[in-house]
């Protein structure tokens, strides 16, 4: 970069005697259509305290202001690498740039993780872009191999629950995985009890994992930018595994699921609680089938739920619901497969289903995908790296955190 006053900023008082020094980069860590950059402010401010900081993005020469770090920028385009360059200004004028920071790629993903892979049970984490069809890649692994696992997430934090590992023993395990870096799952602490198929569903601060195995009703909740054991929620209106969770920033909503009374027959049952409170879950409505392992995503207005079965019937299905209101479920569309035990994760614009069980017999690496907004069939994204089934998914940019 030039040692020179940013492009467009020349005032009355500019007297490069006064300005203060150029700040030392540190990263930048991209989001979605962002990136977040921190700096370490100059010592010497110059002749008055500085005012702000900017950074510039190249390409795009797109620029955010703070008043200290982390700066954000916003409007970057997703799958276009950046680097940022920061200046100080004070009264008397900006600062030189600083040196430009790393690359980083802005971009939204699905996260896939846990599940039957070939028959055996896996740690892995699969990736995959939302926005632009193709196959999924290796992220990294979970401490331990297991299926049937719930998930959620933040922006940064993919969280992975519960779950039956190689040994068949029904965990109550919580793992999480930096999303910005990849690499392996790191512990994060325990559910209130080992169960299996918990429904996950999260805003930007909290994470639900309700239900489980032995029709539990127990929401369990953690605050997923620290680690510890879970803290007890509240429990469901009918005691369920196998439902599909998701979330707007206020609300989580658990749908289907198997019942204590039939667990294979499934229920129709939509329940909803209010994230940052606690207590028992209250009536929404009922899906058009009744059905239980089911996978269900959002973004901030609409709950899709994907797939499921009655007994050894499998199901197509795509149902959908206004998360701020209350009512029944309306059809969506198909999926290109009928597939019990898959997973879905969203974006604001759209949803994945991934994996599953073809008509409750064999495991599928297809990954299907629809327009939120819209209503219709789903149409194939790619494929995962396995066939994948009892797995779980989420995102960094749900319903939950729009």
């Amino acid at each position: 970069m030039p040692l020179r006053p940013p492009a467009g900023f020349i005032s009355a008082f500019f007297d490069p005697l006064n300005n203060p020094n150029a700040p030392t980069i540190g990263t930048a860590t991209a989001g979605d259509a962002s990136a977040s950059v921190t700096f370490t402010a100059p010592t010497n401010v110059g002749g008055s305290a500085i005012s702000s900081y900017s950074a510039l993005s190249t390409p795009g020469g797109l620029v955010g202001t703070a008043a200290s770090s982390p700066i954000s920028v916003t409007g970057l385009t997703n799958g276009t690498a950046y680097t940022f360059a920061v200046w100080a200004t004070n009264t008397y004028g900006p600062s030189a740039y600083s040196a430009s920071s790393g690359s980083v790629t802005p971009n939204i993903y699905a996260y896939f993780g846990g599940g039957l892979l070939g028959g055996s049970r896996t740690a892995s984490v699969q990736r995959v872009a939302f926005g632009t069809s193709g196959n999924a890649t290796s992220f990294g692994d979970l401490t331990e191999a297991r299926s049937w696992v719930g998930a959620c997430a933040s922006a940064t934090r993919g969280v992975w629950a519960g779950g039956r590992n190689t040994s068949l023993a029904n965990v109550n395990t919580i793992d999480y995985v930096t999303l910005s870096t990849g690499g392996g799952g790191s512990y994060f602490g325990d559910l209130t009890s080992a169960r299996i198929q918990p429904a996950g569903a999260s805003n930007s601060t909290r994470g639900l994992f309700a239900g489980g195995s032995g029709s539990t009703s127990s929401i369990n909740y953690i605050t997923i930018a620290t680690t510890g054991n879970a803290t007890s929620f509240g429990g469901l209106t009918v005691g369920r595994y196998g439902a599909g969770g998701c979330a707007s920033p206020t609300r989580a909503v658990f749908s289907g699921g198997g019942s204590s009374a039939s667990a294979d027959a499934g229920t129709n049952i939509i329940d909803y609680v209010t994230i940052d409170t606690t207590g028992n879950a209250t009536d929404f409505g009922d899906l058009i089938l009744a059905c239980t392992d089911v996978s269900a995503c959002s973004n901030a207005t609409r709950g899709v739920t994907f797939g499921g079965r009655s007994n050894s019937t499998a199901f197509n299905t795509i149902e959908y619901i206004t998360i701020a209101s209350t009512g029944n479920a309306t059809d969506f569309g198909d999926l290109t497969q009928k597939v019990p035990y898959c997973a879905a994760a969203a974006s604001s614009i759209y949803a994945i289903r991934s994996g599953g069980s073809v008509d409750y017999s064999t495991a599928t690496n297809v990954m299907d995908y629809i327009t939120l907004a819209s209503t219709g069939n789903a149409t194939d994204f790619g494929d995962l790296t396995n066939t994948t089934e009892q797995h779980a998914g989420c995102s960094n940019a749900h319903g939950g955190l729009q």
